[in-house]
């Protein structure tokens, strides 16, 4: 068993993940029934109230994936056009942390969002411009381009797709959650080579 902060995976009837819930999120939706089938590992076991009719103790077991019923907005997220929110912290997760000049490996509080092309000459605050960078090189770089800086990017920027933005929203996801997922990257996702943290 893990610990009770472990996140599960909500996904579509379809198996199209949706997002992460905490385990009270996952209990309230197997009480409901909304659940409409498990996979993955048993992540807690709720043991509730001794039945009066039956003398038998509840017992709720909670995966680590759940496929839930109901309508979703999963659909609009499928199609090719759909972009994710750009947020530090996924930006920072998409670069694995290192700086794409220098190739250093930092916390979160020693990186920053760069924009390759910088605002200042037109570039825009999108995915595809934007990367991970250390203070130091992105002072460095200022407000020029790569080339101009003489600086070269150690990958190209990407868009994830809605499979890897739910990826990239995890913390500590899990060898099986890990799979679930990689199953609905694209094949050439730089992400496929990420390791689950158990």
């Amino acid at each position: 068993m893990l610990h009770i902060n472990q996140q599960v995976l909500r996904t579509d009837l379809a198996g199209m993940p949706l997002e992460w819930i905490d385990y009270r999120a996952a209990a309230r939706l197997y009480v409901l029934g909304q659940v409409a089938y498990a996979c993955g590992d048993t992540l807690l076991r709720l043991r509730g109230g001794i039945s009066s009719l039956t003398r038998q103790r509840s017992l709720l077991e909670i995966h680590s994936i759940i496929a839930t019923q109901g309508t979703h907005h999963a659909l609009n997220k499928r199609r090719d056009d759909y972009v994710p929110p750009l947020s530090n912290r996924t930006l920072f997760q998409r670069d694995d942390h290192i700086c794409l000049y220098c190739g250093g490996s930092f916390s979160a509080r020693n990186l920053s969002r760069d924009h390759v092309r910088p605002i200042s000459q037109g570039g825009t605050d999108c995915w595809t411009n934007v990367v991970t960078a250390c203070v130091r090189c992105n002072n460095f770089k200022a407000g020029r381009t790569p080339e101009a800086a003489g600086m070269e990017l150690l990958a190209v920027p990407f868009k994830p797709t809605h499979a890897e933005y739910i990826f990239l929203m995890g913390r500590n996801v899990l060898a099986d959650q890990m799979a679930f997922l990689h199953a609905h990257f694209p094949r050439t996702s730089p992400l496929l080579k990420r390791r689950a943290r158990n």
